[in-house]
Parts: C-alpha cells; sequence; structure tokens
C-alpha cells in the first residue's frame, strides 16, 4: 500500500475539526475543516415556506453555496447577487439542499424554512463534502435551538448525515482526495450517507476509462468506514443537543 504525497495512507482520511457556535447571528453555525478545505456553515430559520408549500404543514430545507474570491490558487470573481449562480455552483447547492432536506422530518418542524448557507473560505478538494458533513451540524444546533424554544411533537432528525470523497489515482484507490488528486482522478466519486448505513446520494464519474462493479463496491466500501467515523464525531459534537431532536434507531 503505497503512502501518498501529503503522507496519508490510501484509505486514511484527512484531519477532520467542527467548530460550532462560530457566528453569533445564526440559529446554528459551524466551521468544518477537512484537511485544507475550510468551509463555514450557517443555518438560519424563517416562519415561511416557499409558495408551493404553503399549507401543507411541512417546513422546507434549502441551501446556498458559494466560494470566496480567494478559496483557490487563484483569484474567482464572486457571484454576484441577483445574477445566475454557475452551472457548478446551482449543482452543489441543490445537491447540498435535497441531502440536508432528506434527513430532517418536515412534518415536526412545521411551516418554517431553514436556510444551510455554505461559504467555502479555503478549497482543497472535497468542497461539497465537507459543505454536506459540516451543513448537517450547523443545521442540527439549529433544530435543537428551536426546540429548546418551543419543544416539536416528535423528532425533528431522522438521522445523521455525512459525505467523503474516494477515488481511483494512478491505478489506486484512494480515500478523500486532494485538489491535486482530484484533478487527476480517473474515477471520481462523492458518497453521501446516512448515519444508519443507508446511501442518499453517490455521484462516480469515470473520467478516462469505464471502471468496474467490482472497484465500485471497493470504493464504497472504503467511504463506509470513514463515513461511519465522520457521524460518530458529528454526534461527539453536537452531544446532548441531538438527545432530543434525533429519532434513536
Amino acid at each position: 500500500m503505497s503512502v501518498r504525497s501529503t503522507g496519508r495512507d490510501p484509505d486514511e482520511m484527512r484531519p477532520v475539526t467542527f467548530e460550532m457556535d462560530v457566528n453569533r447571528h445564526a440559529e446554528g453555525s459551524c466551521l468544518i475543516q477537512m484537511g485544507e478545505t475550510r468551509v463555514l456553515c450557517t443555518a438560519s430559520v424563517e416562519d415561511r415556506v416557499p409558495g408551493f408549500m404553503v399549507g401543507r404543514g411541512e417546513g422546507w430545507v434549502t441551501a446556498e453555496y458559494g466560494m470566496l474570491p480567494r478559496a483557490t490558487h487563484d483569484r474567482v470573481p464572486r457571484e454576484r447577487a441577483g445574477s445566475r449562480p454557475s452551472g457548478r455552483t446551482l449543482e452543489i447547492q441543490r445537491l447540498i439542499g435535497r441531502c440536508l432536506r432528506g434527513v430532517v422530518d418536515r412534518r415536526v418542524i412545521g411551516e418554517r424554512t431553514i436556510w444551510i448557507d455554505c461559504d467555502v473560505l479555503q478549497a482543497d478538494g472535497g468542497t461539497r463534502c465537507a459543505a454536506i458533513t459540516g451543513g448537517f451540524v450547523a443545521l442540527a444546533a439549529a433544530l435543537a435551538g428551536m426546540n429548546e424554544k418551543r419543544p416539536f411533537r416528535g423528532f425533528a432528525l431522522l438521522d445523521t448525515i455525512a459525505a467523503l470523497s474516494v477515488g481511483v489515482v494512478a491505478g489506486e484507490i484512494l480515500l478523500d482526495l486532494e485538489y491535486e488528486e482530484d484533478a487527476s482522478a480517473e474515477v471520481d466519486l462523492n458518497v453521501v450517507r446516512f448515519g444508519g448505513g443507508k446511501y442518499v446520494e453517490i455521484q462516480g464519474t469515470a473520467e478516462e476509462q469505464p471502471f468496474s462493479r467490482e472497484s465500485l463496491n471497493a470504493m464504497l466500501d472504503l467511504a463506509d468506514v470513514a463515513l461511519d467515523r465522520l457521524g460518530e464525531t458529528q454526534r461527539e459534537i453536537l452531544g446532548d443537543r441531538l438527545s432530543r431532536i434525533l429519532r434513536a434507531g
């Protein structure tokens, strides 16, 4: 088993840290760092829902995603309010929104909208995975605060959720790709999964040659072990905040 340029083994995840309550104004906030990738995630609660949801008795969870101009090696112009986001930005924020929406019992939270804003402060690969993983922590913190003020009739969260990348680089399966690895990957796979083991989304692309079912299974097995650890870390950082909002089992 080879050692990567950063010293990690192929099956080794980058160090992950969560810093909670970094924004005094947001109902929930988390700064997640995965290696050199840093994403600020905030959760904001509005006592209304989009027009198509009015009268259903259910809430909504949606997301916005963006990169600061110097999050990457070269300055990228800021996406202006009122202008259409890039195709990449739209794809990522829709991914974040539907993944986090899937972990919430929207009947329990009532007709409220929770906005998850994910701002990439520094990018070194895996920004969408970091946004989902840190976005969940911010979301859970906001829901815990809502429950404390006015207890829900039921559990607002169905499970935890986290995401991680895995891919094939120079013929070898690697976990948690950094930018340089991602840029040269023959296969790039993003795995989003509930803590209980069920998959929410799997995004896989063969950049060069198609990959086999055997290779896919090996990548998923590798991701599963790391996602178990990420879920445990989320539970540890949230602590008692989860106890009254997370459905057991």
